[in-house]
């Protein structure tokens, strides 16, 4: 049995977007006349989904032309102050429809991976001249959020310099650790001179702290866990003594959600002791299992319990990798049928109460039952997630729900009509809607 309380008159914190995601649907349609356009964005404006963070969408899915500074900066030895040195064309459609869709851009400034670096390296090596790179990312910039080059006024906020410059083989770093460091520090300083407040920077988009989150069978870590953990320690000491800027750090994550708080906490005691209390962290990459539950009632169960854990949690910012619509790690749409799955809908749950604008004080007692209560003072919502591994007898207190509404996600059902939640199935998700 689990037994959750919910209190209305105290307030925790502001909900958060916590369903943000990686790599828009990018499945292009043409009409044969003269129209492009995404056919899937629209699923994001129906979900309020707030931010698509642009990585990966350069390469092998992005067909060399979009977002990346190579594809956009195709001659490194170009005048970077010439607009004709930049190729901003497919990058302008792609922002637009995503702006065109209430969903603002999240900027990564750098490369998509090289899976098959071991062949041969194109674009991880560290630039030739980190100050004329700097640069290129200034115009970038003032091109999307202040109109360069026949440019737009978006007000892009994030804008993250490389990803996981930590990957152990070089597929987004060819460079040593220092020279990703000295990179960061000359880029940061650099935009927050000539942007100030305006934009938020930072990095590095960490591959992850496995190491201090061990599995359920607490198998030890490896070498390469624990080095992504040197390197952490190494850019924190590293921008500490050169005072580089830094609004916001970046790291991924393909745990459960129990290891992802495990994780949550170490690093928000690490920022505290590097003297950086109240940064702002993002999990900007994340997927419970590295994609193998897909379309399953247990990937939606994961992904929902991991938004309302890290609500509960640090985090500012989460974006799940992908939303797109082909491919293994589409987390929002059936690669056949190109049509939503569970998971979509857990965003979509999250979205409601994101919307109501307030977390409200709840308890629950019941280990891997995830829960979060929002409301704006009329109505109300919450949402539950039962990845314990057991169904559970619900009892839920505190609120009144004679004309509650329950919505649920199971193996057949897509935030469905249910007639109530007297029991919460194991991987299972439920909405609770009410009147305050």
């Amino acid at each position: 049995m689990t037994k959750i309380n919910i209190n209305l008159s105290e307030k925790v914190k502001p909900m958060k977007p916590m369903h943000g995601g990686g790599q828009p649907p990018m499945a292009l349609q043409f009409d044969y006349v003269d129209t492009y356009h995404f056919t899937h964005m629209h699923y994001l404006t129906e979900i309020g989904v707030p931010y698509s963070r642009l990585h990966d969408v350069g390469g092998p899915f992005g067909a060399g032309k979009y977002v990346d500074i190579p594809n956009i900066f195709r001659d490194f030895d170009a005048d970077e102050n010439d607009p004709a040195s930049y190729d901003f064309a497919f990058t302008d459609f792609l922002l637009e429809n995503l702006v065109n869709a209430g969903v603002e851009p999240y900027y990564r400034l750098g490369v998509t991976i090289e899976n098959q670096c071991l062949i041969k390296k194109y674009f991880t090596y560290p630039p030739k001249d980190y100050a004329k790179w700097a640069r290129i990312c200034e115009h970038i910039i003032m091109h999307y959020n202040e109109g360069w080059a026949d440019g737009y006024h978006f007000g892009i906020t994030y804008w993250e310099i490389w990803n996981e410059p930590d990957l152990a083989r070089g597929e987004l770093w060819a460079g040593t650790d220092e020279e990703y460091f000295r990179l960061y520090e000359v880029a940061s300083k650099h935009l927050k001179k000539r942007f100030g407040d305006s934009i938020k920077v930072g990095g590095y988009g960490s591959v992850g702290f496995y190491a201090i989150a061990p599995d359920k069978n607490n198998t030890p870590p490896n070498d390469d866990q624990i080095e992504k953990i040197t390197f952490f320690e190494g850019f924190m000491e590293y921008i500490k003594k050169t005072n580089a800027p830094i609004d916001f750090f970046s790291w991924h994550t393909y745990a459960t959600p129990d290891r992802i708080v495990t994780a949550d906490n170490w690093l928000d005691n690490k920022l505290k002791e590097y003297g950086y209390e109240g940064l702002e962290t993002h999990i900007n990459e994340w997927n419970p299992r590295f994609g193998d539950n897909l379309g399953t009632a247990n990937h939606a169960a994961e992904a929902t319990a991991t938004m309302l854990a890290m609500q509960c949690g640090h985090p500012q910012v989460m974006c799940i990798y992908d939303m797109r619509s082909t491919g293994r790690w589409a987390a929002f749409f059936d690669v056949r049928t190109s049509k939503p799955i569970q998971t979509y809908y857990g965003f979509a749950a999250f979205n409601k109460l994101y919307q109501l604008g307030t977390q409200v004080k709840h308890t629950c007692d019941t280990e891997d039952i995830y829960a979060v209560c929002a409301s704006d003072g009329k109505k109300g919502a919450l949402l539950i997630s039962n990845v314990s591994g057991e169904d559970q007898e619900l009892i839920i207190e505190g609120i009144d729900l004679t004309n509650a509404r329950y919505s649920v996600i199971d193996e057949t059902r897509m935030l469905s009509w249910a007639p109530n939640a007297d029991v919460i199935e194991n991987d299972m998700v439920v909405l609770i809607e009410f009147d305050c």
